[in-house]
């Protein structure tokens, strides 16, 4: 135990532990502070319990395809609590390894909720402990939405992941990645399911032409998508949730799920009194070296400004700690960052969107490929699409995909992206078949004039 470790890191999420066992690879003494779990938001009530429901949710979907291959099957009644316990034994064995990682590689462990002491301090527990240099990681927390009080039928996501009943009618509060991800988990299992966003479309922050195909696909599963529609208020009783809208419209369910986004959690840490500075958000500032406005104190993850994912915390932290030891890491635009939204189908993307490609150079060129002349999605029977957006006779800058699986294909799409490859470099690569993969090659193919199983 020491009261002056080499890095300091208070939060034990995706960046902060991923900072910490980066800087303690590369030889430095690590104290890391965590109010809860190790993990964060991201394995104990985020991605790894969400996907747990939505793999679970693609079993029902599977039970219900089977017929149409050949293969008699009959789906039974769906025990929610042994799904329950199949998604926390994940957790569970994802949390021990943790643990063992940050032993393993000496990281002193402080169990308590620290709060910022100014300079490169944190107190914790009665202890004041000064860091040579001081990471920020404390993540975020659900977004508060007035009018909507949160309850035994008005829930918040966490409060969802285990929720004890299927509802039969669910109604969901706000078209992002969250929202759209449970609307499907919740149809799968048989809920009658529907989504409202305020916006002109869902998952707004992805090209307009994956928010089209997404919204027609959740219709063809039977989901409600209500746009630009706004909720004044929500109130339960024992029995049921009634949701009113601006319009006066009354629409009533059995469960409400408020996911209208997260906030950073900076509010009562002691950031702001003792000079780092926040946007008006509530989000930390941070040059494009995650340095805050306090000298030798750096911030990551979801209290800085930009898309909360967890590989973007796992990115950042390691960045810091390299940059702590004397290296020079290079950093990753924020728009070059790969995004998955986990619904069926799913919705894959990396880069720009055309729409912001055409916004920043003078001229553009798009291809679409449909995975109907893929082999293996007709194997899966899955329909969907690989659009590549590319700068005129210039590199691709963006991909965009739909279609079940299609979140596998985004390893090498960032590559592209990131790597500033011209079509013509990836139509020379050879993908294995059959495989989905080769759709990436295939619209490569044809941006750079040259379709093989594509019309032109």
């Amino acid at each position: 135990m020491t009261e002056h470790p080499d890095v300091l890191i208070l939060g034990g999420g995706s960046g902060g532990y991923a900072c910490a066992l980066r800087a303690a690879q590369l030889g430095k003494t690590v104290t890391l502070i965590e109010a809860d779990k190790v993990g964060g938001t991201c394995l104990h009530r985020g991605c790894i319990p969400t996907k747990a429901l939505v793999h679970a949710a693609s079993v029902v979907d599977t039970i219900g395809h089977a017929p149409s291959i050949g293969i008699t099957a009959t789906l039974g009644d769906i025990d929610l609590a042994a799904v329950h316990r199949y998604q926390s034994g994940i957790v569970d064995r994802l949390h021990q390894g943790l643990r063992s990682l940050i032993a393993g590689r000496k990281i002193e462990l402080v169990q308590g909720t620290g709060r910022y002491g100014g300079g490169t301090t944190v107190e914790v527990g009665g202890r004041r402990i000064t860091g040579s240099r001081l990471v920020l990681a404390t993540g975020s927390q659900v977004r508060d939405l007035p009018g909507f009080p949160i309850g035994a039928r008005i829930l918040t996501s966490e409060q969802a992941l285990t929720h004890p009943h299927v509802p039969r009618r669910a109604i969901v509060l706000g078209g992002g990645v969250i929202g759209v991800e449970f609307a499907g988990i919740w149809a799968s299992l048989g809920a009658d399911v529907t989504v409202i966003e305020a916006l002109p479309r869902l998952i707004a922050g992805e090209d307009e032409w994956s928010s089209e195909h997404l919204t027609r696909a959740l219709g063809k599963r039977g989901i409600t998508v209500l746009t630009e529609t706004r909720v004044a208020a929500a109130y339960e009783d024992a029995s049921s949730v009634t949701v009113t809208m601006e319009s006066g419209e009354t629409l009533h369910a059995d469960v409400l799920l408020v996911a209208v986004g997260r906030a950073p959690r900076t509010a009562d840490t002691g950031f702001a009194e003792h000079g780092v500075a926040l946007d008006d958000r509530g989000f930390v500032r941070v040059d494009d070296r995650l340095r805050t406005t306090v000298d030798d104190v750096y911030a990551v993850g979801d209290i800085t400004p930009g898309p909360q994912l967890a590989h973007r915390g796992f990115q950042q932290g390691t960045f810091v700690a390299e940059s702590i030891a004397g290296l020079a890491p290079a950093a990753v635009d924020d728009v070059n960052i790969p995004r998955v939204v986990y619904t069926a189908p799913e919705v894959a993307s990396v880069g720009l969107t055309e729409s912001a490609a055409r916004e920043r150079y003078p001229a553009i060129q798009t291809t679409v490929y449909d995975l109907a002349g893929n082999g293996k999605s007709q194997i899966l029977q899955t329909a969907g699409a690989i659009k590549l957006v590319r700068v005129a006779d210039g590199p691709i800058v963006g991909v965009h995909m739909y279609g079940e699986r299609v979140g596998e294909l985004i390893g090498e799409a960032q590559l592209i992206v990131n790597w500033g490859a011209f079509p013509q470099d990836v139509a020379a690569l050879v993908h294995a078949h059959p495989t989905q993969n080769e759709a990436l090659g295939e619209a490569a193919m044809a941006l750079a004039g040259q379709p093989l199983h594509a019309h032109r």
